[in-house]
């Protein structure tokens, strides 16, 4: 069933046209992923589909009943209002009552009358379900204080109180604009499984290439003012993409031949006077508008770092704490020429504390750090500092320097380098102001790479970076001659790119492993396997010796266990009398919120009482009939 259709929509910003005359629906079970360079208008068309942003042109039709629900990449929030409270905040009437409710019960002069209207709304929408989901959901996100408020936390938690909101309200469209920014690993594993589960369309932009295969049913990508739609995961888009690469390179060619002979009928003079001429005349100045762009060239970087000595960066027993909450605790490491060290971990941990230390910005409480004389570190944050806003994109690049020198010796200028990061001759002299956050986070890394380190600290680099800059970047450190660290939570990124592993586990304990991320993993599960199997065997071995203890004693029932025994079946019958005069008490408490309360709690009570001893029955039972076994 069609939930949405965007049809002919157009949308330009000033000169720069995003998107021209393209057209998307979206159908019941569709999950799709949005791919294309920053700058291209991917945030831009979910919130045309959203109905956050009115577009130039076309029209999006949608049912009246479809409901849609929208992550922003920089959502709003209410610095005073409750975790749970800011959870709640949707418009959708099953929030409302939420809501409602929460109010409702916290304050006391709220009559009985509209708390029993309120619990009867909470019953007919099923929200009582959709509470304890938001709390699940949140305690899954790493949000576990759900009556914090909201202006107290981190960025990144904000921004997982708002996932977590897009995540329970109900809806038939689920929009989310890079939903795994901000998140570990696991919760990323977590949050993979959730949509996989999750009933409904789902409509998202990220960068993270594992979480699209696993994932997205169908890729759109942007590119150039047009969209282009391939069935199935990354995977097979990247195949597709390639297929339709070489059909525009060889129908442009075969453009180009056609254009040339018609080119050279016109130049011998041809007029329109015949309706057979004129038709020809017409048809080269149809093919003349029909070019393709189809450049695709690569500038090949095997950029020359400067000269790196056999001492880089020494860590000799560092420990660092804030406050109260230990980071790091005794961590040694030897950082050598060309490693490649992926540091990975819960938030909060203390990556980013390391990657502090190692560049000389902070110092250590304990412990020795030395940094080899010849090493120059590029850090790239995770904040952008320092960007004036009013100078263009080559004149940044140019502070940090005009030309790169290549292992070979020949020399880049500023411009190619821009050219290679995506930035064409059109775009270089265009003010960093009016630059998307995805394109100043591309133009903050071109300018790290710029100033020639020979030792790179990337702090969470796929953060922001759209798909093709990725790859970009990861071609760039293939041939990067020096070390490079970095934190990331792009499985994918640290797969291709690291040969070690830091793993914050807490404490202050940092373990490191040998092998990139998918390595790492298997070691892990391999370990908790070992553990839950001698765990196993331990529980084994002392249920076998407790099973021969007993055997040696003569099996019989203890005082109280044959006082119990004599009496448990009139107990369990006179609790299930208990529970059955409850029900019909509460079949005729009727209006009366009060007593019903009282009559539910009781009967609740009576109903775990009665559970207890019938698991006692049983076991009361087994032990009888063993015994009058053990006698024969």
């Amino acid at each position: 069933m069609n939930l949405l259709s965007a049809e002919n929509i157009t949308k330009s910003y000033s000169e720069k046209k995003l998107f021209d005359n393209i057209s998307l629906g979206i159908n019941e079970g569709d999950k799709i992923g949005v791919i294309g360079v920053n700058g291209t208008g991917k945030s831009t068309l979910l919130k045309v589909i959203a109905g956050i942003e009115e577009m130039d042109e076309g029209r999006i039709v949608k049912g009246n009943s479809v409901r849609i629900e929208y992550l922003s990449q920089n959502p709003c929030f209410d610095s005073e209002a409750s975790v749970l409270e800011q959870v709640f905040k949707g418009n959708s009437p099953v929030m409302k009552v939420i809501r409602e409710y929460e109010e409702g019960i916290q304050n006391p002069e709220t009559s009985n009358d509209k708390l029993m209207k309120l619990t009867h709304d909470m019953d007919v929408m099923n929200a009582w379900s959709l509470e304890s989901e938001a709390k699940a959901v949140l305690t899954q996100l790493g949000i576990s204080e759900f009556s914090t408020k909201v202006g107290t936390l981190s960025g990144g938690q904000r921004k997982r109180i708002a996932l977590a909101a897009a995540l329970i309200n109900p809806s038939d469209l689920l929009i989310l604009d890079e939903p795994t920014n901000h998140l570990d690993n696991d919760t990323i594993d977590w949050l993979e499984q959730y949509l996989n589960k999750r009933k409904g369309a789902l409509l998202m932009i990220t960068h993270d290439r594992y979480f699209l295969d696993r994932v997205v049913n169908e890729i759109i990508e942007l590119d150039k003012g047009n969209l282009y739609t391939y069935k199935g995961n990354y995977s097979s888009f990247l195949e597709k993409k390639l297929e339709r690469e070489a059909i525009e390179v060889a129908n442009e060619k075969k453009r180009q031949s056609l254009f040339k002979k018609e080119l050279a009928w016109i130049k011998r003079g041809a007029k329109a006077r015949t309706t057979k001429q004129k038709a020809r005349i017409d048809r080269f100045e149809k093919l003349s508008e029909q070019a393709v762009d189809i450049s695709n060239e690569k500038l090949d970087i095997s950029v020359g770092s400067s000269r790196l000595g056999k001492k880089v960066i020494e860590l000799e027993h560092i420990s660092k704490a804030f406050g109260n909450k230990r980071l790091i605790d005794d961590f040694s490491y030897i950082v050598l020429r060309n490693d490649r060290v992926g540091i990975i971990g819960a938030n909060g941990m203390g990556k980013s504390t390391l990657m502090n230390i190692l560049s000389g910005k902070m110092g250590p409480d304990s412990g020795k750090i030395d940094i080899g004389e010849t090493v120059r570190i590029g850090l790239y944050s995770q904040e952008v500092l320092d960007m004036d806003e009013n100078l263009r994109v080559i004149e940044y690049i140019k502070e940090a320097a005009e030309f790169l020198t290549t292992a070979e010796g020949d020399k880049i200028s500023a411009s190619q380098m821009l050219e290679r990061f995506l930035f064409p001759p059109s775009a270089q002299w265009t003010p960093i102001s009016k630059l998307s956050g995805g394109e100043k986070r591309r133009l903050y890394l071109l300018r790290v790479l710029m100033e020639a380190p020979n030792v790179l600290l990337l702090d969470e680099p796929t953060n922001d970076l759209d798909i093709e800059t990725l790859t970009i970047l990861e071609d760039y450190l293939e041939n990067f001659q020096g070390a490079v660290i970095t934190v990331s939570h792009d499985r994918y990124f640290l797969d291709r790119m690291i040969e070690k592993i830091f793993d914050f586990e807490g404490n202050g304990k940092i373990v490191q492993y040998t092998g990139n991320y998918s390595e790492f993993k298997e070691s892990v599960n391999v370990n908790e396997s070992k553990e839950r199997e001698a765990e196993d065997k331990s529980l084994k071995g002392a249920s076998k010796d407790n099973s021969e203890r007993k055997k040696e004693k003569a099996l019989k029932f203890s005082y109280k266990e044959q006082k119990e025994y004599e009496e448990i079946d009139a107990v369990v019958a006179g609790l299930e009398e208990k529970i059955e005069e409850l029900e019909m008490k509460i079949s005729k408490a009727g209006s009366d919120y009060a007593l019903l309360q009282e009559l539910l709690k009781e009967k609740e009570n009576f109903e775990k009482q009665l559970e207890e001893k019938m698991e006692r029955w049983v076991y009361l039972n087994e032990l009888a009939e063993k015994i009058a076994q053990s006698k024969m």
